[in-house]
């Protein structure tokens, strides 16, 4: 059963179905393909060894777009293996993002792939008249093989996905799906856009067994664009379409307002609305930003859980057990309205009931973040009767105020510890500190020794300069072209 035949289920509409399979293939941007087998994959040890098999069965072609692949251990396993592709006659096709790549790896890595015969592309470097340009980021990790195997994920190529034994550091706790079937033509059309849009396009690939259907999975496959936003229209609409549980993953949550809305008000329906987040991040500021903005949630009797593990990467959601995601695409803005993302939404029992219950094996590794001590539990009552939230207790200043308040932190710490729940701190100040520290260092710096400050301004307001005026030509001799074209229609 899809989630739009059950969401529709108590009116026994075909009509409200069909509006609601409507609804959500506009907000993706993707149709509902049917006869997909979809496998779960966990962590990056499974998404490499799956990979790298594929890869190395490859007779046809070998499609690989990644956000970061780097100069280490894992990078040159792979790189041997489309290696040996490209040198047994297989076409060999890569991209990867010019930033995420960035003292990862350089274009002479690529070297001994190029020269077996094997194509690489880089996406996006910074260009020469477009000053905004690197803004957008190739943040897919895309893997099409023979155009039968399909692999989405948030898994990047690179050791540091593994952890570290030696040091007691854990492997990144990270989803991705392989796939069989007619979506898989969907990935291919994804990469020969990504392709495109860098160069010359690739020629008409030959038709595979990708069109014959392989199960009974519905899915779409959402691969997003700098500014279509499909990702954050469908994160919407299944956060208003939800009915009994929400279950989201993401490594780098921004709340942004319209989406903490949608979520609140799920919750406020009585909506099980969890949201479990990296405890450590390997982006502390992202980390900062993504902490900030719990406390409305919480407010809203949203449960944030907090992974105890190396790094959580995982981006992944499911809904009333019939509905799921996973993918690439972080809660961001980033993500939601820059960035070339790839997911894919299945509509299957099945498949969601199985992410559903890796999710609560992750809670098991989690810190649940409350408001204060048992208030969770309290406010979630009140959400579902309905009645008043309980008053909160009046300040007590004084020494005695300050030794509660002591005594309150260490309850807290020994606590979480014991119960795997942490009350929310003062999640506002420290960004702030923070701010008030580096704009007092700036306003020294630029009263002591104000050639400091005023080069770098001088260089960057000159290049962008050259680029604003760059740009400006192009478009010009581009609009003097089609007039000429117009005048000239022979």
């Amino acid at each position: 059963m899809s989630y739009t035949q059950a969401m529709s289920q108590p009116a026994a509409s075909t009509h409200a179905r069909l509006l609601a399979e409507q609804a959500l293939s506009r907000a993706a941007g993707a149709p509902l393909l049917s006869g997909n087998h979809v496998e779960l994959l966990i962590d990056a040890a499974a998404h490499y060894e799956a990979w790298l098999a594929a890869i190395r069965g490859a007779r046809e072609r070998v499609l690989l777009e990644n956000y970061i692949i780097r100069d280490d251990d894992v990078g040159r396993e792979f790189r041997a293996a489309l290696v040996e592709c490209a040198q047994r006659g297989v076409f060999v096709a890569v991209v990867y993002d010019w930033l995420g790549c960035k003292g990862q790896s350089r274009d002479r890595f690529w070297a001994p792939l190029r020269a077996a015969g094997g194509q690489v592309r880089a996406f996006n470097p910074p260009q020469f008249g477009q000053p905004f340009g690197w803004v957008s980021r190739d943040h897919r990790k895309l893997l099409v093989v023979d155009g039968t195997h399909g692999f989405l994920s948030g898994v990047c190529i690179s050791e540091k996905w593994l952890g570290d034994a030696s040091r007691n550091v854990a492997p990144w706790r990270d989803t991705g799906v392989a796939l069989h079937g007619p979506a898989v033509a969907e990935l291919e059309l994804a990469f020969v856009e990504s392709w495109g849009s860098i160069g010359t396009p690739l020629p008409p690939l030959p038709a595979m067994a990708s069109q014959e259907e392989a199960g009974t999975v519905a899915l779409r496959v959402i691969a997003t664009q700098p500014a279509t936003a499909g990702m954050y229209r469908l994160d919407q609409l299944i956060a208003a379409m939800a009915r009994k549980t929400l279950w989201l993953t993401d490594a780098y949550f921004i709340g942004v307002a319209p989406y903490v809305q949608a979520l609140a008000a799920a919750s406020r329906d009585g909506v099980d609305v969890r949201l479990l987040v990296p405890g450590s991040s390997d982006i502390p500021a992202v980390a900062g930003m993504s902490r900030s903005g719990y406390r409305p949630l919480l407010k809203a009797g949203i449960r944030v859980f907090e992974w105890n593990g190396s790094m959580l990467h995982a981006k992944t959601a499911v809904a009333d057990g019939l509905w799921a995601r996973v993918g690439s695409s972080n809660l961001n803005i980033a993500s939601w309205l820059s960035n070339r993302e790839i997911d894919v939404a299945v509509e299957d029992t099945g498949f969601a009931n199985q992410l559903a219950a890796q999710y609560e094996r992750d809670l098991e590794n989690a810190t649940e973040i409350v408001l204060a001590p048992g208030r969770w539990r309290r406010h979630a009552d009140h959400v579902q009767s309905n009645t008043p939230p309980p008053q909160r207790a009046r300040h007590v200043g004084g020494s005695s105020g300050r030794a509660a308040a002591g005594a309150l932190r260490i309850a807290n710490t020994v606590g979480a510890a014991l119960t795997d729940r942490r009350v929310l701190g003062d999640t506002a100040t420290m960004p702030l500190v923070i701010g008030t520290v580096a704009l007092a260092a700036l306003a020294v710096v630029a009263i002591l020794w104000p050639a400091v400050i005023g080069w770098p301004i001088a260089v960057l307001a000159s290049w962008f300069a050259l680029n604003f005026g760059a740009r400006a030509w192009r478009l010009r001799q581009r609009f003097r072209q089609q007039v000429n074209e117009l005048d000239d229609p022979a």
